[in-house]
């Protein structure tokens, strides 16, 4: 597990301009993460940081809305939760949010590993061995249980014999919220069978034949395992 630690702020320790900073609040009844740019600081004060292109300049965000920041700085996720001090739209626009009082630490894995519970369907590609010729045995439904950038583990009930350590195979899965993804291309790294099931270890293959379907968000099938992972560790946080 990572481990999360609990420290008073001390500016020069963990602020610089330029820092990448996301945002996560509630606006209009919907949760969203936003990219943002930290400006600069008044210790104790306030942070002043790029208003978010995603939210657009015209929204109103009132101020003493509570938002959560977090940020990556030497292999850490750090975060902590604040509120909305103030807000300009003209010449520049700039959002100020409060200062923290303690931050949150969690040192990561190499890439940040969150549970999830979502159904997954595997396709064994074409060249593997296995049982059988019909489309149907090159096909095996399961869970997700955990997911990173670099792989996700996943429980398999009644494994094929073709599942094993070196096959390679397309997954499909949904990334809660944000999107669908499908043909993204996997590697059986461990296979561990106990009781009727199968735990698999897959490690990622990008820029094959991988694609998303997206619910208001861009970018590659890369970009959004990180961006929901981030959103999931952030949200993890055992922020006061």
């Amino acid at each position: 597990m990572n481990d999360i630690t609990t420290t008073q702020p001390v500016p020069a320790s963990f602020l610089t301009v330029g820092l990448s900073l996301k945002l996560s609040l509630t606006l209009n009844g919907q949760k969203g993460m936003y990219g943002s740019t930290l400006l600069g600081w008044k210790d104790y004060a306030w942070l002043v940081c790029e208003w978010p292109l995603q939210i657009g300049h015209g929204t109103e965000i009132p101020v003493g809305t509570a938002c959560t920041v977090s940020y990556l700085h030497d292999g850490k996720l750090v975060g902590y939760r604040t509120e909305v001090r103030d807000m300009l739209t003209s010449p520049v626009p700039l959002l100020f949010i409060a200062f923290p009082q303690s931050v949150e630490e969690m040192h990561l894995r190499k890439h940040t590993r969150v549970s999830s519970c979502e159904p997954v369907v595997l396709e064994r590609l074409d060249g593997e061995s296995g049982n059988g010729n019909s489309a149907s045995s090159k096909i095996v439904g399961g869970l997700l249980q955990n997911l990173s950038l670099g792989g996700c583990s996943v429980v398999v009930p009644q494994a094929p014999a073709w599942i094993r350590p070196g096959t390679r195979m397309r997954m499909e899965f949904e990334l809660a919220g944000l999107g669908h993804v499908t043909n993204l291309t996997g590697i059986v790294k461990t296979a561990d069978a106990r009781e009727g099931t199968s735990s698999l270890g897959i490690e990622f293959r990008f820029q094959e034949m991988e694609y998303i379907e997206y619910r208001g968000w861009g970018g590659s099938v890369r970009q959004a395992i990180e961006q929901w992972t981030t959103q999931k560790a952030t949200d993890s946080l055992p922020l006061q």
